[in-house]
């Protein structure tokens, strides 16, 4: 609720600007979540990031691969193991298995931090390809969230088209 109060204040100053000079103001929208879907840069950086966690990946997969198979023949086994073998087998799936989790945890904790690295160089493009345009096309205002936009003012095509061309 905090958060709508001055929202709701920015929306009434607009509507006021706008009713004094409704002929010369021009807005755009731009949708942000567009942007990190479809641009080219986006979808470069995904590959770069596929590309530079694909061994890590692999490695817990091939991890977990050992873990489930280690499980399946103590299940399969442990009748008629010796005590003090089973115990150990079990000791030594604990700690694979805890390894292992640490490992997951560890490499979301690391692509995700990669990810939000490669999403704010991306938003910093974004932002300098929507200034050009901006002032190239005399808007007196961009904005990047709204409840309701017409196609009329949304200037994203056009955003994803510099994004793609490298301005």
């Amino acid at each position: 609720m905090k958060q709508s109060i001055p929202t709701i204040a920015t929306l009434a100053l607009l509507l006021a600007i706008a009713g004094a000079e409704a002929a010369d103001m021009k807005i755009g929208f731009v949708d942000v979540e567009r942007i990190r879907r479809e641009s080219a840069p986006a979808e470069a950086a995904s590959k770069k990031l596929e590309k530079e966690f694909a061994p890590r990946a692999q490695d817990l997969q091939r991890r977990e691969a050992q873990i489930k198979s280690l499980q399946s023949g103590l299940e399969k086994e442990a009748m008629t193991m010796a005590e003090t073998e089973r115990r150990g087998k079990e000791q030594e799936l604990q700690r694979m298995t805890v390894d292992f989790q640490r490992m997951q945890r560890e490499y979301r904790e690391d692509i995700n931090l990669r990810r939000n690295q490669e999403l704010a160089t991306l938003f910093e493009r974004a932002d300098k390809v929507i200034k050009t345009i901006a002032e190239a096309e005399k808007f007196d205002l961009i904005v990047q969230e709204a409840v309701f936009r017409s196609s009329r003012i949304d200037i994203t095509d056009r955003v994803l088209k510099a994004l793609a061309e490298g301005k």
